[in-house]
């Protein structure tokens, strides 16, 4: 296994399409058939974060502490080459999200006596929305976000080769935020 030989070094949190069962979950079964990414079990984040939906029912975790939900997702461990193309398929070089810190539980189910023990938390990565439109994505959302992306908040998604081509996802980004609510 990759991890054991040290190659897997970084952790991402991973609370959308990533995620097992959604469309981009194909690029991480990629990477763990080549030995570039380890599935390290389902997580959540320690602090409440707004996790929305932005253009397309794309998910965006907001970089806003003590705002929205403790949020439930996936960990990984990845190698760097890994990285690269996570970090490609965010679109982190284009400012369509930033890959930045965040502190992480093991996801219980909430019983008494799991709330009794000693929970032990992990530094992690996860890609926020970019600072650039996170506080508009906010307020589009009404200020409410969701506990976890589910196939309830996906209904709609539209895979990125189905978007109109013509404008950019920064684009579509501000047509979003500019429109009125429905």
């Amino acid at each position: 296994m990759a991890f054991e030989n040290n190659r897997c070094t970084t952790l991402i949190f991973t609370y959308g399409t990533l995620k097992q069962g959604f469309s981009n979950h194909v690029l991480l079964q990629d990477l763990m058939r080549s030995g570039d990414a380890v599935s390290k079990g389902t997580y959540q984040t320690v602090e409440n974060y707004p996790l929305v939906c932005g253009p397309y029912r794309v998910p965006f975790l907001l970089n806003m502490p003590g705002s929205g939900h403790r949020v439930t997702g996936e960990l990984y461990a990845v190698s760097p080459r890994g990285l690269s193309r996570v970090d490609e398929l965010e679109g982190t070089s284009e400012g369509h999200y930033e890959r930045r810190p965040i502190l992480l539980m093991p996801a219980g189910n909430g019983n008494k006596e799991e709330e009794d023990q000693v929970v032990l938390t992990c530094a992690a990565e996860a890609y926020y929305a970019h600072k650039s439109f996170e506080k508009e994505m906010w307020k589009k959302n009404g200020r409410k976000g969701f506990r976890i992306y589910s196939e309830k908040e996906a209904k709609g998604y539209v895979k990125r080769k189905d978007r109109p081509q013509n404008l950019s996802f920064l684009d579509h980004i501000s047509i979003f935020i500019s429109s009125p609510s429905a």
